[in-house]
């Protein structure tokens, strides 16, 4: 399994954030099964003030790429990604499959074994 954590910005309205937040409330059935069928295992979003921040589990042969070729393909997908990005804090013609930004993982807390220590465990 791979994970992955992105970000994205939207629009500074509190209107506008309210209605995305509850897009994603009511979800689209066909929306979850488009990101199910790309490899993705699971997904939660949080949201603080104008910021978003996803965590997304995949299967290991998941890639952004396929996902995206697999969106563009999809008339669904494609309504959906127009009208989230009247929400978000981008251009409406970018790139639907750049607009959230893949984060770097700077630190882990790993629990031990010999109960000794919780340490970082980055692998450089």
């Amino acid at each position: 399994m791979k994970r992955f954590c992105l970000t994205l910005s939207l629009r500074p309205d509190p209107e506008l954030i309210a209605e995305y937040i509850e897009h994603h409330r009511i979800g689209r059935p066909e929306i979850h099964k488009s990101i199910r069928d790309a490899g993705v295992l699971d997904m939660e979003i949080f949201h603080l003030e104008g910021s978003l921040f996803m965590i997304m589990d995949t299967t290991n042969d998941f890639t952004f790429e396929r996902k995206a070729e697999m969106d563009r393909l999809n008339p669904a997908v494609q309504a959906w990604e127009r009208l989230m990005s009247s929400y978000q804090n981008v251009s409406p013609e970018s790139d639907p499959s750049t607009r959230w930004r893949q984060m770097e993982r700077i630190f882990k807390l790993t629990h031990t074994t010999d109960q000794t220590s919780l340490v970082d465990r980055r692998e450089f």
